[in-house]
């Protein structure tokens, strides 16, 4: 590293923050503020869109307007923050992973059929193969929601697209999205550890080698 100005020695680099010990690292503060931010808008997006299409929820809350200025809004701005995230190298390296299928997440998937719950069975990289189907699925559901929303609000632009057509497409999707969230959260909720991970950044060594084994020697 250059030396300041007036100095004849090397200045030092930063010492990086010691691990808690027993812990590792799962996730940086950039990846956690990603993922919050997106959870946020996409809560944002279903309750606008309950009070929106939904009877009951609708007369409770009226002002309708608000809501559709609200819901369009924060559907187009559901893609930024991990269109931001892009600048950290944790976050990338994270999207690698989510996009390569080892033969050990095919193991895992033919145990999770099979119902096996032992960790020998599922083994698993950083992200286990259910987390990567589901990260594959919500992200082209989030492309299809924004297009179809968009044809929603300016129909002109593909004539020959109906805005029934898209209303359709964007209605069926939205449950879709609704019950995989729930089925997300749900999972979530049943395993402490994971949680933990994402609202502090580190997890037990022995909760990885027990979940997620190949992980260590996986490469980013």
């Amino acid at each position: 590293m250059r030396s300041t100005a007036g100095s004849t020695e090397p200045t030092a680099a930063a010492p990086r923050r010691p691990e808690p010990a027993g812990k590792v690292q799962r996730f940086t503060g950039a990846e956690r503020l990603v993922h919050r931010a997106t959870g946020w808008l996409m809560l944002v997006c279903l309750v606008t869109a309950a009070c929106l299409y939904l009877g009951p929820v609708a007369q409770l809350v009226g002002r309708r307007y608000l809501m559709i200025t609200v819901h369009e809004w924060s559907g187009i701005l559901l893609p930024l923050p991990s269109l931001l995230g892009l600048f950290s190298p944790a976050f990338r390296a994270d999207l690698r992973r989510l996009n390569r299928f080892a033969p050990y997440d095919r193991q895992w998937l033919r145990a999770a059929r099979r119902r096996l719950k032992s960790p020998t069975a599922r083994p698993a990289g950083k992200f286990n193969a259910g987390q990567k189907i589901y990260a594959g699925w919500i992200a082209g559901a989030v492309v299809v929601m924004m297009a179809t929303g968009l044809l929603m609000w300016f129909t002109g632009w593909l004539p020959f697209i109906s805005r029934t057509s898209a209303i359709f497409v964007h209605d069926c999707l939205a449950w879709g999205i609704t019950f995989v969230l729930i089925a997300h959260m749900r999972k979530a909720y049943q395993d402490p550890e994971a949680r933990l991970g994402m609202r502090t950044g580190h997890v037990r060594r022995e909760w990885v080698m027990r979940n997620h084994s190949k992980w260590p020697g996986e490469e980013k």
